[in-house]
């Protein structure tokens, strides 16, 4: 849409208000709401004035007034509202020079994408993420000086076979799910078709093109939405919308969805497998005559991933929870190899179809904790790296990682095993994103800087229950 066309989509909807929304460094959405009469077709270029000063990672106090610039492109009617509201996704400008803020994770997407098509190779990059997610019954934790605790009520949990009731007041049914077995029984062991199915219905509502829903491996309502592929910028858009409605449904049902990717221990956890390809004048440029139909650039992309993949984990799999997730000699995608059939290695290439257009890496170690935005961008910059510097991505792993020798597996290089080491091998190796000025020496100071200390230096410091559990009578 342009201005016209907004102001005419708000008025046939009867919007009350306009919701602008932007996301912080971390990967929250923000927002702030506006009687729609302040919506004219000058504020398409003038923007919203607000503070940005108290934004995580953004602007200081002595640099706080910032635009938000409305995207046409991204109107939609928020499904959830009492009042008729538009929402649409704004670009933060700085008011002075009214150029984009270099902080906005958004316009970061938009410089991926410039680069891209700077450099020839290609004019699309396209990317499909399959985040998965859990659906609890409530959560409850906390985190204090004098205690910590968590505690997950989930009516779908094996754990809950044995007691009384439902907890809801009504009688206990059975039909749990059987650990490891979450994929794919039908209802009534799969709770929560109806809910999945209400969640995608809001999806297309609003113009989100979704393929499929299904329950995932994990016990306690663990679920996965496939949206269709489209470009960077837009495909990052639909994440935040995806998490959205995945959020504002669970909540309307009296439930709790949660996109942190190891809330249950000894479960599956929840990956963001993302699939993506490049294109140039509508030709799909990874299908060819080599390994699994792939063509050269499609190896050299994938050897970029796999070269930079543990400064990438940093940015994919970016809190302490993403490496309970990523631990070795599970079923996670922690070896760095490409397989076309291999689930735990790094660079999957679905073997589905043979047509061209379908030709595709799928990088399995993301997890839907990620900034999209940034996510999408440092994949795509890692695997220009690869095809600008035809890095070779070895010989694929195609064994059974299960039947190699210690010896044999040892070989093979994965992923790291904490925040803090992912943090070290980004600081060593990031020239790959400042490519460009895609990402900036600034923007992966910030990271680096407020991910030790809000995060890993935060949980490292703090005692875990369980060691108490091992400790406290020694």
């Amino acid at each position: 849409m342009d201005p016209k066309g907004v102001l005419a989509f708000a008025a046939k909807n009867n919007a009350k208000i306009l919701d602008l929304r932007f996301i912080d460094v971390p990967g929250i959405w923000q927002h702030v709401s506006y009687p729609i009469d302040e919506l004219s077709e000058d504020s398409f270029d003038e923007g919203f004035g607000f503070d940005a000063s108290s934004i995580r990672g953004w602007a200081s106090i002595h640099e706080s007034d910032m635009l938000l610039i409305p995207d046409p492109n991204t109107a939609f009617m928020d499904p959830f509202r009492t009042e008729p509201t538009l929402v649409m996704i704004g670009d933060a400008t700085d008011p002075l020079s009214h150029k984009p803020y270099h902080r906005d994770p958004r316009h970061v997407a938009k410089r991926a994408e410039a680069y891209l098509a700077s450099t020839g190779l290609a004019d699309k990059a396209f990317f499909g993420a399959e985040a998965e997610f859990f659906i609890f019954d409530s959560i409850r934790f906390d985190s204090a000086p004098q205690h910590g605790f968590y505690f997950i009520d989930s009516n779908e949990g094996k754990w809950n076979s044995g007691r009384e009731g439902d907890g809801a007041g009504g009688p206990n049914l059975g039909y749990r799910t059987r650990y490891k077995e979450g994929y794919f029984p039908v209802p009534p062991s799969d709770h929560y078709q109806d809910l999945r199915t209400e969640m995608v219905l809001k999806m297309i509502s609003i113009g989100m093109d979704v393929e499929c829903h299904h329950h995932e491996v994990a016990t306690a309502g663990q679920a996965e939405i496939d949206l269709r592929f489209n470009t960077l910028l837009l495909s990052a858009d639909n994440m935040m919308k995806y998490k959205y409605i995945v959020k504002n449904v669970a909540a309307k049902a009296g439930k709790s969805a949660t996109f942190m990717p190891k809330p249950i221990f000894s479960d599956n956890g929840s990956g963001m497998h993302t699939h993506q390809s490049l294109w140039k004048k509508n030709k799909p440029l990874f299908a060819g005559d080599g390994y699994a139909g792939l063509s050269q650039m499609a190896l050299h992309y994938a050897g970029g991933l796999l070269k930079h993949a543990r400064a990438l984990s940093a940015i994919i799999a970016p809190g302490t929870n993403s490496y309970k997730r990523l631990v070795p000699g599970y079923e996670a995608p922690v070896n760095l190899a490409y397989s076309k059939r291999n689930r735990s290695a790094a660079v999957r290439i679905p073997v589905y179809s043979e047509s061209p257009k379908a030709k595709r890496l799928e990088f399995r170690p993301p997890d839907p904790s990620c900034n999209p935005y940034l996510a999408f961008s440092a994949m795509l910059m890692a695997g220009l790296d690869g095809i600008k510097h035809k890095i070779d991505p070895g010989n694929p792993l195609d064994a059974d990682i299960f039947d190699l020798s210690a010896e044999e597996a040892a070989k093979i290089p994965s992923m790291p095993g904490s925040l803090d080491e992912a943090l070290g091998e980004l600081a060593n190796d990031h020239k790959f994103l400042t490519e460009g000025g895609v990402f900036t020496e600034d923007y992966i100071e910030l990271w680096i800087n407020y991910k030790k200390k809000n995060e890993a230096d935060a949980v490292r410091m703090r005692p875990h229950p369980h060691e108490f559990h091992l400790y406290y009578d020694i």
